[in-house]
């Protein structure tokens, strides 16, 4: 199974537009780490991926509080919950124990997070890699799946993006 491809995204409404098309392919239980440089457009991607799952209340960046809850999503493969995680400002590891963030890893929930590699001890083996590469005129997106539901999410969304 191909369990990777690259989009390109010419703005941010392309970004918000793949994001929402996310949002018909994602599946309860994966870790999805976000790389790319700031301004790359990870963010941007959650609000999407939010919208296109009915949220309709704002969404922000995580910077400051880590981590920021969406839960009882209705989505088209049930009700999940949605955590995004940006750990620009993370430092300290046993803070991740101390907070409970472990416990947002569960079969019920969609954990994204930017900037995991500020957390690589402590984070579980993500299901899929988000890489965000800023080009002059837009930037790519390049989604690699590692476990086999994430590798048939990929696919999806492939074939959704074509």
């Amino acid at each position: 199974m191909d369990n990777n491809f690259t989009l390109e995204l010419a703005d941010e409404a392309a970004t918000l537009a793949f994001g929402a098309a996310l949002g018909k392919a994602i599946i309860p239980n994966l870790t999805i780490y976000l790389h790319g440089d700031l301004g790359a457009g990870k963010t941007t991607l959650v609000r999407g991926l939010l919208h296109g799952l009915g949220f309709t209340g704002k969404v922000k960046s995580p910077t400051y509080t880590l981590v920021e809850p969406y839960e009882n999503i209705e989505a088209a493969q049930g009700v999940l919950n949605l955590y995004h995680f940006d750990l620009y400002r993370f430092n300290d590891e046993e803070e991740w124990e101390s907070a409970g963030f472990r416990d947002y890893f569960n079969a019920a929930s969609v954990c994204l997070i930017e900037w995991p590699e500020k957390a690589e001890h402590v984070l579980p083996t993500p299901d899929i890699d988000f890489y965000f590469e800023i080009k002059p005129d837009g930037r790519n997106v390049r989604l690699v799946g590692h476990s086999l539901p994430a590798q048939i999410c990929v696919k999806n969304i492939k074939e959704l993006c074509n």
